[in-house]
């Protein structure tokens, strides 16, 4: 049985769905999967003045902790096209793992979320990657058998560098029935492969 870790972090929820979602997706082809945020590091009063959810459903990862998995899906999202500070500093921090070669020939993949259709999903999945790559992990994207992504009669996430999701730039658009069956499609995947190479 492969162990696969859906690692994230989540200004406003809509990355914690979709996290939540890879997860279900992982846990439903008989992956454990578990599902872990990283630390908040803007200072309290940014994230009272912006109205940050604080987000105390589920646990806070170290770095340690991803040794432990065959698999990690990185949640973030985009900051500029890249990901999140936060998720930054927590990879900054696995140093130690990099120069041990922890986490070489796991199994990795990201997902994203951005204000606008054209707000730098991808580019951030392609940061997460990168990261991914550094240390070793073997990259896995969302591919076309998931048909949702290529739905244009509606606005819809997705990409084959990830599953994505469209906030709106105020945040009150959640994300869609397709996106989530994205990441759950992704979640899903990226276990099967986790299982043939760890099972």
């Amino acid at each position: 049985m492969a162990k696969v870790l859906v690692l994230y972090y989540s200004s406003y929820g809509h990355i914690r769905q979709m996290a939540v979602a890879a997860a279900e997706g992982a846990a439903a082809v008989g992956a454990s999967a578990d599902v872990k945020r990283v630390p908040e590091t803007a200072p309290p009063e940014v994230v009272q003045a912006a109205h940050f959810q604080v987000d105390n459903s589920h646990p806070e990862a170290q770095p340690n902790d991803l040794a432990d998995y065959d698999a990690i899906i990185v949640a973030a999202p985009t900051r500029y096209g890249n990901m999140s500070s936060q998720m930054a500093a927590f990879w900054d921090r696995t140093g130690g793992l990099w120069a041990q070669g922890k986490l070489i020939g796991k199994v990795g993949g990201a997902i994203s979320s951005s204000a606008t259709q054209h707000g730098g999903n991808e580019a951030t999945l392609f940061s997460i990657h990168k990261t991914l790559l550094h240390h070793g992990l073997i990259v896995v994207g969302l591919p076309y058998s998931f048909q949702g992504q290529m739905d244009n009669s509606q606005i819809v996430g997705g990409s084959p560098y990830g599953a994505t999701t469209i906030a709106s730039g105020d945040g009150s658009r959640q994300p869609s029935p397709t996106e989530l069956d994205a990441a759950r499609f992704q979640g899903k995947h990226i276990a099967e492969i986790a299982a043939k190479l760890f099972g």
